[in-house]
């Protein structure tokens, strides 16, 4: 008879300890595309890192060739989307190091997301080091053109087979990367924004605050409509009342109305984005005034109205910094800041990028070199 899986009742379940050996198994050299050619997401680093999990613990960590996976058919993964996913990025500064940047904090965030699908968590101290030993092995394919990074993405599923809702009890944790230019084609250039009344991302207290991959599912429709008239992604308004904001596409929204910086709380429906705790901490830093508060469509078009609203964006891990140039609504569209890049969005774009590249201050140790 098999161990019983007990759910998760804390945010860092199953602890594994940091002895735990990584084998590395190094493949041979791949030809790399010209920088110019990335694109975002289509180009992978020549390694990965992965484990198992069974009801003993943690097991066979180690960096190999990247490759496909092997799953069985009825893999849980497959069938009840016991799934999750973390994202971020490995910079190549002007000086030729290479940093991570905020790495513990998105370790943390993958525990937390884990105990909520009921999923163990690798020990975000053992997770960082697999993080940083993977990079190692695959320092070259971190690039240096301006503007690119290495994506890594780090993924947990829920790999036993079976035919039944309840947690699985075997799990596979892998780490892969891709070389990456701008996720859009737009760079920094404001984008147009569909503002989606109809379909809802996700309600409070289901999935919305951590990054299970049901979450994008349930955008892909309401995102290809908007693309489909000609907009870049879709303004997603709260599940109950269809009114108050909630995310912008895949990253969290700020809103500056006259000289206050607002950004809808967390508060169980969006993502505690790593890239939004960034912005807050230098609008404080700054002294600007922030307010994490509900914020409404119909505020946001009376602030227009009255020539108050100064400038919207996006911030998230894949473009750092994204300004809204218009927002759409039916037949009417609404132009923000005549659409171009406001101060405060170029401002934090800049900063936060300085950081990320080592061509800036880091006050709040939030990049680390790879040793």
């Amino acid at each position: 008879m098999s161990t019983t899986f007990v759910p998760p009742t804390t945010p860092l379940p199953v602890r594994q300890p940091r002895t735990l050996p990584i084998e590395v198994r190094v493949a041979s050299p791949r030809r790399q595309l010209p920088e110019g050619e990335l694109g975002f997401g289509r180009v992978f680093a020549e390694h990965m890192f992965s484990m198992e999990w069974t009801p003993d613990g943690w097991r066979d960590a180690k960096v190999q060739p990247y490759g496909p996976l092997s799953l069985d058919p009825a893999a849980a993964v497959l069938h009840y989307g016991q799934e999750l996913f973390e994202g971020f990025k490995a910079y190549r500064g002007h000086d030729g190091v290479v940093r991570t940047y905020r790495l513990s904090r998105h370790c943390r965030r993958l525990a937390e997301g884990a105990a909520r699908l009921c999923m163990p968590a690798p020990d975000p101290d053992f997770f960082e080091e697999a993080v940083r030993t993977l990079l190692r092995v695959d320092r070259d394919w971190v690039p240096s053109a301006p503007g690119t990074s290495l994506y890594v993405r780090p993924t947990l599923i829920a790999c036993e087979p079976f035919l039944g809702v309840r947690p699985a009890e075997k799990y596979l944790f892998f780490i892969i990367s891709s070389p990456v230019g701008a996720y859009y084609a737009e760079g920094l250039n404001p984008v147009r924004i569909w503002v989606e009344k109809k379909q809802v991302r996700a309600p409070r207290n289901g999935l919305g605050a951590v990054k299970a991959g049901a979450n994008y599912a349930a955008g892909l429709q309401a995102a290809y409509a908007a693309k489909q008239r000609g907009y870049a992604q879709v303004l997603w308004l709260d599940a109950n009342e269809h009114k108050y904001l909630e995310e912008v596409g895949t990253m969290n929204v700020f809103v500056r109305i006259d000289d206050e910086l607002v950004t809808p709380p967390l508060e169980g429906s969006i993502l505690a984005g790593v890239t939004r705790d960034s912005v807050l901490a230098l609008a404080r830093e700054w002294g600007l005034k922030v307010s994490e508060r509900a914020i409404s469509i119909d505020e946001v078009q009376a602030a227009h109205a009255r020539g108050a609203l100064r400038e919207m964006f996006g911030s998230g891990t894949a473009a750092v910094i994204s300004p809204i140039g218009e927002l759409g609504f039916g037949d009417t569209q609404l132009a923000i800041n005549g659409g171009r890049i406001g101060e405060w969005s170029q401002r934090f774009y800049d900063e936060l990028t300085g950081i990320q590249y080592g061509r800036r201050p880091d006050p709040f140790g939030w990049t680390r070199a790879l040793d």
